[in-house]
């Protein structure tokens, strides 16, 4: 038997953001607070949000690269002293996350090491939260529509914090919002949607609308990415893009794999701060060569919409859409590595890999994307 379930309320289309004061009033939120980044408010993206909702605005803008439980901790007390009743998380994948966290402090006693999915936490996290609207700015993690929220722990540990009811009440997603987005952001962003589209096929659990699903994103993907990258201003090529992201992350309820069982551990190397999306990109193809003998069927039919083994047409897309050749490039050593496979061995997503890896085969597959 399966459990299939979809999802939260999503809102699309260029525009949509503007309705932000007729979302918090159904959600009877009068006063939220806006989880972002720096970089959103230098780009004068918070002031055009905040200057949305009536009355005056509460802003965390201490969002890291990797969201951190310190981070979370700081937020909400914020959030606490500003007598905030709701979470608005505007910004990429580590800014919802981090407003998820937030979130979840409403109704929870931290550490927030006790709700991840490794230590059991799904059965202590309750829907006794405030409401949340998400509004992504990048189209990559699809953290918008997703149940989970991945941050670097008190104990420096990066792992997912998975529940239903961490789902965003609402879910805006503007594409209008990714024009101004840089080239590389654009890429490293988009190859996490594909990346989620891609683990999630290959993964061995029977949920066809998950596989249907993230096949449609993974074709949307295919056809935009380059063109997002060349053209930030591609209206099409935006939409496709968001689109990718949001149903990567519908579909990832299925399972993800190796691939991101590596990232998160590579993620947590504090003097790195290396981009999940980026790494996602360098360690696909490994991870497709090592899954190949397992997902059967599957592999053909990739092969047949790439026109090529899938493994090559990957690192052909990184190389013509700029991203890093290997992960020495991005400052991964042989020490880190050999961490980084037995951390591998704990995530969460290490069981739903369609071929189940030793801590050898991590290191291999590290080795190979070097």
């Amino acid at each position: 038997m399966s459990t299939i379930t979809y999802l939260t309320r999503i809102e699309f289309g260029e525009g949509e953001v503007k309705r932000l004061p007729e979302f918090l009033k159904l959600l009877n939120v009068t006063r939220p607070l806006i989880c972002t980044d720096k970089g959103l408010v230098a780009a004068g993206l918070v002031a055009r949000i905040a200057g949305l909702i009536d009355g005056p605005s509460v802003v965390f803008d201490g969002t890291p690269a990797n969201p951190t439980e310190e981070a979370v901790m700081e937020a909400s007390a914020i959030y606490k002293a500003e007598k905030c009743d709701g979470v608005i998380g505007l910004g990429g994948g580590s800014a919802l996350d981090l407003a998820k966290a937030v979130r979840l402090l409403t109704g929870h006693e931290p550490p927030l090491a006790q709700y991840t999915l490794v230590a059991g936490g799904v059965q202590r996290i309750h829907g006794r939260i405030c409401p949340m609207i998400a509004i992504p700015t990048t189209s990559g993690t699809g953290s918008e529509v997703g149940r989970a929220a991945v941050i670097i722990t008190a104990e420096g540990r990066k792992l997912g914090i998975i529940s239903p009811n961490m789902l965003p009440s609402i879910a805006i997603c503007d594409p209008e919002l990714t024009y101004g987005l840089p080239a590389g952001l654009t890429a490293a962003t988009g190859m996490d949607a594909m990346s989620h589209c891609l683990e999630t096929y290959m993964a061995s659990a029977f949920n066809p609308p998950a596989d249907a699903i993230a096949m449609d994103g993974l074709t949307r993907g295919w056809r935009a990415l380059e063109k997002a990258v060349a053209n930030g201003q591609d209206k099409a090529a935006r939409n496709d893009m968001m689109v990718c992201a949001l149903e990567g992350a519908m579909a990832f309820q299925k399972g993800l794999g190796a691939v991101h069982a590596l990232t998160h551990p590579l993620g947590a190397i504090r003097q790195l701060n290396l981009h999940h999306g980026t790494l996602n990109a360098v360690l696909m193809p490994a991870v497709l060569r090592f899954n190949r003998s397992v997902i059967g069927a599957k592999w053909d039919v990739l092969e047949k919409f790439f026109g090529e083994a899938p493994d090559v047409a990957i690192a052909k897309l990184n190389q013509r859409i700029g991203m890093p050749k290997g992960l020495a490039a991005m400052g991964v050593t042989h020490e880190m590595m050999r961490h980084v496979a037995r951390d591998a061995l704990k995530d969460h997503c290490h069981a739903t890999n369609p071929r189940l890896a030793t801590e050898e085969d991590y290191d291999a597959m590290l080795q190979e994307s070097l």
